[in-house]
């Protein structure tokens, strides 16, 4: 089936996630525990972040969970914050990350426009760190469709999200690939009726996306030879 339009994950897809997220994480634990190492420790387990390798491990649910979920893990340690005010603070904190790039995204991106191609972005990440991540990697014009956990659209896994795309954009979500590095990413795609393209750049293995996914690449740079094929 012929692709119209890519529906592209963001951390772990267009910006790979350990490069961009593990240092970040280090910062937000040790501001927001106030130099109070038990209660860093106990957020650390909270998301599954290893404090020693200042990373996130496989199973944290900050690789695939929205902005209000890992919220709510950490609330119950930082007591100087309302639910609200932390769900802010991490969505305003994660606008400001260092950026790490899977690919050069604008060149890669006007690519894929070249060929006719609708783009579009729906991440678990609040919409307003989405926006402020792409417009400062220079390619939020590139995307027809922005949306995150808080756009009224939903979140992955659930497909409602993906189809708010395919109707923004007037595609056909059988025309529509699904691009993401999570078993969540995957299980959206499906749920919609999309095409699936894993990615590795965040934190699933290969073994884990590939029951899920119609193809699983080394990132998103490999997806003009796949279109080409």
């Amino acid at each position: 089936m012929p692709v119209d339009a890519f529906l592209f994950d963001k951390d772990g897809t267009l910006f790979d996630f350990a490069a961009t997220w593990d240092s970040w994480a280090a910062d937000l634990l040790e501001t927001l525990s106030q130099g109070n190492i038990s209660c860093k420790k106990a957020m650390a387990k909270a998301i599954s972040y290893d404090l020693e390798r200042a990373a996130f491990n496989p199973d944290s649910l900050v690789i695939a969970s929205s902005n209000d979920e890992v919220a709510e893990a950490l609330a119950p340690y930082v007591e100087h914050m309302s639910l609200a005010e932390l769900t802010d603070y991490l969505a305003q904190s994660a606008s400001a990350a260092d950026l790490a790039p899977a690919v050069p995204l604008a060149a890669f991106l006007d690519g894929l426009l070249a060929r006719g191609k609708v783009l579009g972005v729906m991440t678990n990440d609040a919409e307003v760190s989405a926006k402020s991540q792409l417009q400062r990697a220079g390619v939020l014009d590139r995307f027809a469709f922005v949306a995150g956990c808080d756009s009224g659209h939903g979140a992955k896994p659930d497909p409602d999200p993906l189809l708010a795309f395919c109707k923004a954009a007037g595609v056909s979500p059988d025309r529509t690939a699904m691009v993401g590095d999570s078993r969540h990413d995957m299980e959206a795609g499906a749920a919609a009726g999309m095409q699936r393209i894993a990615v590795l750049t965040g934190m699933a293995l290969r073994e884990e996306l590939l029951p899920h996914a119609d193809i699983v690449l080394p990132d998103i740079g490999h997806i003009p030879g796949w279109l080409d094929r």
